[in-house]
């Protein structure tokens, strides 16, 4: 039986030190195992400003909000950030309540791709 290797997408923009990171719930359904990775692997490419696309997911848990705060400070002493993109109502309402929002980037999803 061979196991199927997890889905996921990572964008490295060229000539830049942005990592772009795109969740869905089926990544982590089995844990953060997956996730936790996938932030290592991009700082240990050297990433300064680490993009998480939340679009794909209903809901995000804490500690995955933590192992986000947990790069954010490798990506702060670079001098970059963490920013959430895409994040849902109920993710930025988690942000707010517990202060996180004053710490890391949250933007909209794009709207669409320029040609």
């Amino acid at each position: 039986m061979t196991m199927a290797a997890p889905r996921h997408r990572t964008d490295v923009e060229t000539g830049s030190d942005v990592v772009t990171i795109h969740l869905d719930d089926a990544l982590l359904a089995d844990g953060l195992a997956d996730v936790r990775w996938l932030l290592h692997d991009a700082l240990m490419a050297g990433a300064r400003r680490l993009v998480v696309d939340l679009s794909g997911l209903q809901h995000l848990s804490s500690p995955a909000v933590a192992s986000f705060l947990w790069a954010h400070r490798t990506c702060r002493a670079r001098g970059g950030a963490v920013v959430l993109r895409g994040a849902n109502r109920r993710t930025e309402d988690l942000l707010r309540r517990t202060g996180l929002r004053r710490v890391i980037e949250v933007e909209p999803a794009h709207a669409g791709a320029v040609a």
